[in-house]
């Protein structure tokens, strides 16, 4: 064959590999194009509406339906999406929504959902049931007929991020309603499948405690993941210029959470009641960790109290007269803390020390349940403070570290009634004492014949009355002061149990 002819035969069999393969790129790109053409179709079908719906449901174990899309290219904009569940979330209300769907992921068999966007959504949650403890609610009559799709069509959908305007959320707790409003949401795959993480800003969130006031969320991080959502940083907002920190985690199966942190910046006003807001003053720190492993939810954390003054204390204006001083009239606390726990309603106060340098010492704990009280506690005063009650500083008090005098002090009673035991110790202990202070004619008296009686008893009768007006005087004004202290009254002692 000529090489003239083996030139043709080539570029023959080139112009027929051209022809194929143009017509192999006009045929992908027209199965492309039909492919496209039926997704769209289906996209813009009752049908797929129906999936989503399902999807949007089974995320948050709802039965609901998106009202009717709207779309534009591949770019839809819907109403609402509305659910209702028979779970632990119990209904689901979605607004203003818009979202793009994308190809990308057919081939591994989800529609992808991206560029999402939320005006407002609002979830309600009644944390006192279990999501397997009734079935959600069937849908109305007029829902949504499924359309089975095509075998090839993706068959789960991935939301790829989501941005939420405005999150309002109502949870039923044990304790009562606890509220979260006006919070943006960004949230975003982290990589891994099913994992999420997310950004929170902004709101303000309610608990049904009293001591908890409203908190101004600050910003907050989630991530999620297997079922499990963990809080890796947080910070909140309360009371005027009370700051709070804290992390923590949550199984959504077993329904167990912890969350640990540390509250700063609390002033002694924000926590305590108006009448001992004039008399307390300072910054209050406090660590806390709340968990429910163990069945009810425990908080616990240790407490104090920097840069502490107690002022207008009745107490305080007593020891100052009694001691000659006017250092008791404003008490500077050199420290102030207390390790405390909460469950169930129920206070206990462990390792509790109010300390002014020199002056004052309390030492002990407490428990209160709702408004009653019990506490056991060591009281140290400075030697003198109580000089002019007989006994006080050598029957009751004993010397003790810190150079004070020492003695136990039991509370008991109401936060509005507390009662303690100081004062009937205190008389009794006068009582005894008053006769050490009988002149020794009297002694003599009491010893000797009845002439020697009846000479020296108007005198004697006179200087004992006069020694039991001043103790039962002195015994009168200890109970004031204990009672300044405690803002209640001490337990009176029975009329037969008083000296005579």
């Amino acid at each position: 064959m000529s090489r003239r002819s083996r030139k043709r035969g080539g570029s023959g069999e080139c112009r027929w590999l051209g022809k194929a393969a143009a017509g192999l790129l006009v045929s992908l790109v027209l199965g492309l194009g039909a492919a496209y053409t039926v997704l769209r179709i289906y996209l813009h079908s009752d049908g797929f509406r129906g999936f989503l719906s399902d999807q949007a449901g089974k995320t948050t174990g709802v039965t609901g339906e998106f009202a009717p899309f709207h779309w534009q290219g591949l770019a839809v904009d819907t109403d609402s999406f509305e659910a209702k569940g028979g779970g632990p979330v119990t209904r689901v209300r979605a607004d203003g929504l818009h979202t793009e769907v994308g190809f990308g992921g057919v081939r591994r068999g989800v529609w992808e959902i991206r560029g999402s966007c939320l005006r407002r959504l609002e979830v309600s949650i009644d944390a006192r049931k279990h999501a397997d403890e009734t079935p959600p609610p069937p849908l109305a009559r007029n829902a949504l007929e499924k359309v089975k799709p095509a075998g090839w069509f993706p068959s789960k959908a991935e939301v790829q991020g989501i941005d939420v305007r405005e999150l309002v959320v109502k949870a039923i707790l044990d304790q009562g309603l606890a509220t979260a409003s006006g919070i943006n949401v960004h949230a975003e795959q982290a990589g891994a499948k099913d994992a999420y993480r997310a950004e929170i800003e902004g709101g303000t969130v309610s608990l049904p405690f009293g001591m908890v006031p409203i908190l101004r969320l600050d910003h907050a991080q989630l991530r999620y993941q297997n079922g499990q959502v963990f809080l890796t940083d947080a910070t909140v907002a309360a009371w005027d210029s009370g700051r709070i920190q804290g992390t923590g985690e949550w199984d959504m199966k077993s329904r167990q959470f912890s969350i640990e942190g540390e509250a700063a910046g609390v002033k002694c006003e924000n926590v305590l009641n108006a009448d001992w807001a004039k008399r307390l003053t300072g910054e209050v720190t406090s660590s806390f960790a709340l968990d429910n492993r163990q069945g009810d939810p425990l908080a616990s954390g240790k407490l104090t109290v920097k840069n502490g003054t107690l002022t207008a204390l009745p107490m305080l204006d007593a020891l100052a007269a009694y001691a000659y001083t006017r250092r008791f009239r404003v008490l500077t606390l050199s420290e102030a803390h207390t390790e405390w726990r909460w469950r169930n309603g129920e206070v206990a106060l462990t390792n509790l020390l109010l300390a002014s340098e020199g002056l004052m010492r309390l030492e002990g704990g407490m428990i209160i349940r709702g408004k009653n009280m019990d506490g056991l506690f060591r009281l140290g005063l400075a030697p003198g403070t109580l000089a002019r009650i007989p006994g006080a500083e050598t029957d009751v008090f004993a010397p003790g570290e810190h150079g004070l005098l020492w003695t136990t002090l039991r509370i008991t009673g109401t936060l509005d009634d507390p009662k303690e035991d100081l004062s009937n110790r205190l008389i009794a202990a006068a009582g005894l004492r008053m006769f050490d202070q009988l002149p020794e004619t009297g002694e003599k008296a009491l010893k000797f014949t009845r002439s020697v009686l009846d000479e020296a008893s108007p005198k004697t009768i006179e200087k004992s009355e006069k020694i039991i007006k001043e103790t039962r005087k002195a015994v009168r004004d200890v109970s004031g002061i204990l009672e300044g202290i405690l803002g209640g009254n001490p337990e009176k002692p029975n009329k037969d149990d008083e000296p005579q």
